[in-house]
């Protein structure tokens, strides 16, 4: 029997998710199918690879942008055959739990956060202000459901009963992606888990919405030895003028408060 000259040792990819989940992440950066789609095509195409390490870091956001991202993962995942480990850092909660529930495992440093399944909608009312200021708001609709929650008009009734529809609706969709993924793994029942409550890893791990604690190079290297070969695929580098100018426009400014409130509920 011939003996090789030498052995490749073995390769995992490691991609890292980190951000609030949005649609046009902002300038601090963000995960949405756009942003991250490409890199997951990357890090699904490196050839030889045993494994594909997702480091997340995300208190959440968009529930679309978290199905869309998770799905790509899924398809990938199914296609190439290559198992996915998500690796939880500072939180993944809501839609970064989403997507830590398209992986195979889920791993977290014992001062994680995970967990936050829930669906939450928030806003302002300004029709006393405008009262107060002598500011006649007019609004005219083709369509008695165009004028939905307006800010600037007093809450109906009709519209709070049909947010709370919408949001039931939503939060059922992201009951069912965790219970399919999670399936048996899970300890609690559903009125424990699926309240939108977050917890750390220890008592996460022990309720099953985790696997094992631990880190991405940890993973990496109890899964494959030490010898593993990790490769890299990182984000695209910001623009010079985000460098420089991060608070550029108030709509960046808008988008970091949004940002910072998202980390804020889970007090990080």
């Amino acid at each position: 029997m011939p003996i090789p000259l030498f052995s490749r040792p073995p390769r995992v990819v490691l991609l890292r998710l980190q951000g609030v989940i949005a649609a046009r992440p902002g300038f601090s950066g963000g995960i949405s199918l756009a942003t991250t789609g490409p890199l997951l095509d990357r890090a699904f195409a490196v050839k030889r690879a045993k494994a594909v390490l997702l480091e997340i870091n995300s208190p959440g956001g968009s529930p679309v942008q978290s199905s869309l991202v998770a799905a790509r993962i899924r398809r990938l995942a199914t296609e190439k055959q290559i198992p996915v480990i998500a690796c939880v850092e500072d939180a993944a909660a809501s839609g970064g739990y989403w997507i830590a529930c398209a992986a195979d495992e889920i791993v977290a440093d014992p001062a994680s956060i995970l967990g936050s399944i829930g669906v939450i909608a928030a806003g302002f009312g300004f029709h006393d202000a405008l009262g107060r200021l002598g500011i006649e708001r007019r609004v005219r609709t083709a369509g008695t459901e165009k004028s939905f929650l307006d800010p600037f008009q007093a809450e109906r009734p009709e519209d709070a009963e049909r947010l709370h529809r919408l949001l039931e609706d939503l939060h059922a969709e992201f009951r069912a992606w965790v219970t399919a993924r999670r399936g048996a793994k899970l300890k609690a029942p559903p009125e424990e888990l699926f309240t939108g409550a977050f917890w750390l890893a220890r008592q996460a791990l022990a309720l099953g919405l985790c696997d094992r604690l631990g880190d991405a190079e940890g993973e990496a290297r109890r899964r494959f030895g030490e010898k593993v070969r990790i490769v890299r695929i990182g984000g695209p580098r910001p623009s010079l003028l985000r460098r420089v100018l991060p608070g550029l426009s108030a709509e960046a400014g808008l988008a970091a408060l949004e940002d910072r409130a998202l980390w804020a509920r889970l007090g990080l």
